[in-house]
């Protein structure tokens, strides 16, 4: 046993020393927040058209630090509470959602957002909408960071 914990231990330090330097090899999506990360690595840029609210739409940018909110958009604090909560949750609310999902057929309206930047440490590039019961369900989990609609 002695002998399998220092191949295992050797062969662990040899790979971290063959990796990449940090920051270079990229965090795949399914993993957790990483702990001890500064949150004032998130900067979203928030992009809504099509919602018929002219106080929704726009492109608004949120930073989330341990200083607190910043940015101009219109519900920086809550959220930033919002992404905080989500990651304790251990929760990608930018994960691609699966292809193969059974969703109501309802319309919700015609907004459409994307939201592009950092959140914990990974990139964001992600879209949303309101055409079906699972797009809706998607869009409400992310509220404060997109817009409260109606429908």
């Amino acid at each position: 046993m002695l002998r399998r914990l220092a191949l295992t231990t050797a062969t662990a330090a040899l790979a971290l020393s063959a990796a990449p330097a940090a920051g270079a090899v990229p965090v795949p999506s399914w993993l957790p927040p990483l702990p001890g990360l500064s949150a004032a690595e998130d900067r979203l840029t928030v992009t809504v058209t099509g919602s018929a609210d002219a106080t929704a739409d726009g492109t608004f940018a949120l930073e989330c630090g341990a200083t607190g909110a910043g940015g101009d958009h219109p519900a920086a604090q809550d959220a930033c509470a919002r992404l905080d909560e989500l990651a304790r949750e251990g929760q990608d609310p930018f994960a691609r959602p699966a292809s193969d999902r059974m969703c109501t057929m309802q319309h919700g309206g015609d907004a459409v957002a994307h939201v592009t930047g950092t959140w914990q440490g990974r990139p964001v590039d992600s879209r949303f909408s309101r055409t079906d019961g699972c797009e809706i369900e998607r869009w409400r989990n992310l509220e404060p960071v997109l817009p409260r609609l109606q429908g």
